[in-house]
């Protein structure tokens, strides 16, 4: 769906909640098992994905321009609980296959509504969730049947920054983008 770039400011003005998937959006998707290397443990497997640092100041800088941030994701990962604490993300919803149910609570705790909601998503099961939001997201190694239903296409692939540019995108919209620039000037 594609929209002018003043439509784009104007539904990016509005966003006061940023949710994102994570594997594929947060990470570049890919899931890394590692054998456990404790004695006694043959057989068991150890989890890992990678952050974009980026992407992590860029959720930083969110919060520091009164945004509220969560998560959804169709996985449980004591990895993404661990990020998530750390930058602070004030939702996080795991093991959500159907994201709509999740997505709603999330609303309501936030007390939002869908035009003040951005969501950065990167397959199909995204779709209910950016179908309804103010402002969609697709990142931009997501699978390309999102094009037609998001409002903006992201140049960085997700897991390399995509999440940083959608946030800039908004502050820059909301004319905050400047001043948090600024504040690293001192």
């Amino acid at each position: 769906m594609a929209i002018s770039p003043r439509a784009l400011r104007q539904r990016a003005r509005k966003i006061k909640l940023l949710l994102m998937d994570v594997d594929g959006v947060l990470t570049d998707g890919s899931i890394y098992y590692l054998p456990q290397a404790v004695e006694g443990s043959a057989g068991r497997l150890i989890e890992t994905k990678g952050f974009h640092s980026r992407d992590g100041l860029g959720i930083r800088l969110a919060h520091e321009a009164g945004l509220k941030t969560g998560i959804i994701s169709g996985r449980t990962s004591p990895l993404v609980e661990y990020r998530a604490k750390e930058l602070g993300i004030h939702f996080v919803q795991l093991d959500a296959l159907e994201k709509l149910g999740p997505y709603e609570e999330i609303l309501r705790a936030a007390n939002r509504r869908d035009e003040e909601v951005c969501y950065v998503g990167d397959d199909i099961v995204d779709l209910p969730i950016l179908k309804r939001v103010g402002l969609a997201v697709g990142v931009g190694d997501g699978h390309p049947f999102l094009r037609r239903h998001v409002h903006y296409w992201t140049r960085q692939p997700g897991g390399y920054g995509a999440v940083r540019e959608t946030i800039e995108l908004i502050l820059d919209a909301q004319g905050k983008l400047r001043d948090v620039f600024k504040s690293y000037l001192r």
